[in-house]
């Protein structure tokens, strides 16, 4: 193979970028790497790595020049999020590229690059990828490990709901990162999600309805057939014949979201079951919605007592539930409300 086929070769591999001492072991020189300048063919991305156009590089190829700049090195964090397609990395097209190299290194990162030293480089790094980066479920728990809780929830979701990964998954991970910040939160997050709360606001509804209040457990994640159609429900009760679908997610403002979220409720009334569909503002307001949902199921037969969450808490307290109030006329004043 000859040098100029080596050369495109790196650089259809590398999304148009190559490094100085790439083209050095690939049989090329210094007058090469200036002669492709000069003719407007290669662009200087940084000091010793080149570009193919003259354009605006992309994120990716700004991400390939952040890696071969401190080679070897592989993609961090939200960078190596970002790399795998993941929504909800936070990373802007001018935020610095992070990347990850051995522990064992020394030297300083150049300017727009973040490096993190890894002890367990060789393990935690997929080097076949492109760029190379972090292993998705370390790289998701690093990144839930240094945000809010509630980033920390959606991150976690995202990797599990778009399949990139399981629970179970990333539990292992974090068995290897015994000093990772906030583990004993994300231990109890994973369990969660475990469970099937696939989003920020199911968990909220879980921790702070569902169980702080001594409601029934649902099944998350159930499946039904709703017009010849597989039908996946946030939350149902079977033995109730409930269901709560959270209405919070990304996409349920469109309309065919809409029609879809329809035909389910239809289809649960045609068979006597009920669709609660709380959002935000009812989730987040969690003592008055577990009112609510003491009403209705304890109108549809259970027999359990609800708990409060705190001394100022009003789901027990709360006179709709003495004897002789109608349950379905105080679920619908708490609806209506």
């Amino acid at each position: 193979m000859s040098v100029d086929e080596k050369i495109d070769e790196l650089l259809a591999k590398q999304d148009g970028v190559v490094a100085r001492f790439q083209v050095i072991e690939a049989g090329g020189t210094d007058d090469l790497i200036e002669r492709m300048i000069r003719r407007r063919e290669w662009v200087r991305l940084r000091p010793g790595i080149y570009l193919n156009h003259t354009g605006v590089p992309t994120w990716n190829q700004r991400a390939w020049a952040a890696v071969l700049a401190v080679w070897p090195a592989a993609l961090s964090r939200d960078s190596a999020l970002r790399a795998c397609g993941m929504k909800r990395c936070g990373v802007s097209e001018d935020a610095p590229v992070r990347v990850a190299i051995d522990k064992s290194r020394g030297g300083r990162a150049p300017s727009g690059i973040v490096v993190e030293r890894l002890a367990h480089y060789d393990d935690w790094v997929r080097s076949t990828t492109s760029p190379p980066r972090v292993r998705l479920d370390h790289a998701v728990l690093q990144v839930a490990s240094s945000s809010s809780e509630e980033d920390a929830v959606a991150v976690i979701s995202d990797a599990v709901s778009t399949r990139r990964t399981t629970a179970a998954r990333l539990t292992a991970a974090l068995a290897d990162m015994p000093r990772l910040p906030g583990r004993a939160f994300l231990v109890g997050v994973l369990d969660d999600v475990g469970e099937g709360a696939h989003s920020v606001l199911e968990q909220r509804y879980l921790r702070d309805v569902e169980r702080a209040h001594g409601l029934p457990g649902g099944v998350r994640q159930s499946t039904s057939t709703v017009a010849g159609r597989r039908a996946i429900r946030d939350v149902e009760y079977p033995d109730f014949d409930l269901y709560v679908e959270l209405d919070g997610r990304l996409g349920h403002e469109a309309a065919a979201d809409r029609w879809k979220d329809l035909e389910r409720d239809l289809a649960a009334a045609a068979s006597a079951r009920l669709t609660l569909r709380p959002g935000w503002r009812q989730v987040l307001e969690a003592c008055r919605l577990a009112t609510t949902l003491v009403g209705v199921l304890q109108a549809r037969g259970w027999a359990g007592t609800p708990m409060a969450c705190s001394p100022t808490c009003s789901t027990v307290l709360d006179p709709r539930h003495q004897a002789g109030d109608d349950p379905a006329r105080s679920v619908e004043r708490s609806v209506v409300d």
